[in-house]
């Protein structure tokens, strides 16, 4: 597993998409081991608890894709597929977790995601 941080190890502190997003991009081995890390582990508790620290997305804000054995994605990368899942819905280039595609055949792939989640205003946590 491979996560975007910062050069001081912040994994939250990246404001490509503005200051009132965090942004999550990492790759993992398989969907699988992502699904079972996010819905069947420690994380689910913190999940739990989103809405204290997260408002409500209006579109598209996670995207998942398979990405070729030892490339790292780019900030930039991840934006593009994230963009061509809301302009597409779910295709071979850019999915959700609901409807997933096979890692290509023609070479072998590891996966990556990345998730956009809006900070809450102090306002919206009233």
């Amino acid at each position: 597993m491979w996560r975007l941080q910062t050069e001081e190890g912040d994994a939250t502190g990246i404001d490509y998409f503005g200051a009132d997003t965090i942004v999550n991009l990492s790759l993992w081995d398989s969907i699988d081991a992502l699904h079972d890390y996010v819905y069947r582990s420690a994380h689910v508790e913190i999940m739990r608890r989103k809405k204290e620290w997260f408002g409500k997305m209006g579109e598209a804000h996670m995207v998942l894709w398979w990405v070729p054995a030892g490339h790292i994605p780019s900030i930039e990368e991840a934006a593009q597929k994230l963009n061509t899942l809301k302009a597409f819905g779910p295709t071979t280039e850019a999915f959700v977790f609901k409807k997933a595609f096979p890692a290509p055949l023609i070479e072998v792939c590891e996966f990556s995601d990345t998730v956009a989640s809006r900070k809450r205003s102090a306002d919206e946590h009233h």
